[in-house]
């Protein structure tokens, strides 16, 4: 992939941020591309809104902000609500069934995936999910190699959790796959 424009969107908690800086860490560190990730975040540092652009490129990056992704990650309602409307035509639309409730019609592929059901049942850990989601979105997009990917995790994450975030970044490989381009 020559560039990938990205948008995580969720709430405070989720470890969208972290799972969007391992990915473009991931892609810098491991696969020699170019990124920038930014972030924001509502009022409040726990539950309230938080989004995180990701550019991965080949090329130089001239413009840090993403305003018409090709990937948008949702893991909330509101977040769904406030930029399902923002991605590019012909994009991905992952969200959780869980969190998410798909209600508007958007030219993009929309996948739902119940990926917090499938970690608290095979791992039980909550910690895990966001890991869990990264999975599934390389599982389905190929953005980045998973290995690059469980490097990052491995430089990132404390020793005593790299197995748990192994098996969660697994589970959600497996997940996406089933809709990998």
């Amino acid at each position: 992939m020559k560039k990938a424009k990205l948008v995580f969107s969720g709430s405070g908690g989720q470890g969208v941020i972290t799972a969007a800086i391992i990915l473009a860490e991931a892609a810098v560190i491991h696969e020699g591309m170019n990124a920038t990730q930014s972030q924001s975040y509502g009022a409040a540092a726990r539950g309230g809104s938080t989004r995180s652009d990701i550019i991965i490129s080949q090329d130089e990056i001239d413009f840090p902000e993403v305003t018409q992704p090709d990937i948008l990650v949702c893991l909330t309602q509101d977040a769904y609500n406030s930029y399902a409307s923002i991605i590019r035509p012909g994009g991905t639309l992952l969200t959780d069934s869980r969190y998410v409730q798909i209600a508007r019609k958007v030219d993009a592929r929309q996948i739902e995936l119940p990926i917090y059901q499938n970690v608290m049942e095979k791992i039980g850990k909550p910690v895990v999910f966001n890991i869990c989601v990264l999975g599934a979105l390389i599982g389905i997009t190929e953005v980045v190699r998973p290995k690059s990917v469980m490097e990052a995790v491995a430089e990132r994450v404390p020793k005593d959790f790299i197995d748990l975030n192994n098996r969660a970044f697994d589970l959600g490989l497996v997940l996406g796959a089933q809709f990998g381009s």
